[in-house]
């Protein structure tokens, strides 16, 4: 009978040996899978996170580009505008004031010119009219240079046609002459 006890717990130590073994693999394969499901824990809220800011990224992408289509809407229009404007000018330039027959025209000439230049800057369209000031190829397109010592080099001298800015960005450069040493 001793025997059979010795083979009973003989037996029973490799099943509990065989349960240690099994419990450990599984405590083992519970832990690698708890592993693999925090690392893709992390992947999945690292891409949530990049999702958003791109997200973020595009919602001000295309805040800035209805702001700026707002903005310059008027870009094409004021160009087509700005010829009238040239024409007006020289239209005044060549009336004789000093005729009367003349001066109602030229007055009339005159507060259409600066009504349709009030509008314009009430649409943010200013008017470069560089005469006297430094060269400034943003704003300026030089023509011409001419020696004139009675001036400080690289100054504009003349103007040919005046310039516009729409909300800060040049619709024309100003064409000028600049003088030189």
């Amino acid at each position: 009978m001793s025997q059979e006890n010795d083979k009973e717990s003989e037996s029973i130590t490799d099943s509990e040996k065989n349960t240690n073994d099994e419990s450990e693999t599984f405590e083992k394969q519970d832990q690698t899978e708890a592993d693999d499901t925090h690392r893709e824990l992390i992947e999945v809220k690292d891409k949530v996170l990049r999702i958003q800011a791109e997200m973020q990224n595009v919602r001000r992408r295309a805040q800035r580009d209805v702001e700026n289509a707002h903005k310059f809407a008027l870009d094409k229009f004021v160009s087509a505008l700005i010829p009238v404007v040239d024409n007006l000018d020289r239209a005044i330039d060549t009336i004789n004031e000093a005729d009367e027959a003349q001066r109602p025209v030229a007055d009339g000439l005159k507060l259409t010119l600066k009504s349709f230049l009030d509008v314009l800057t009430q649409f943010n369209v200013e008017q470069v009219d560089p005469s006297g000031v430094p060269f400034d190829a943003e704003l300026h397109q030089a023509v011409s240079t001419v020696l004139n010592s009675e001036v400080e080099p690289n100054t504009v001298i003349d103007v040919y046609q005046k310039g516009y800015v729409l909300n800060g960005r040049l619709v024309r450069p100003a064409m000028v002459t600049v003088a030189k040493v």
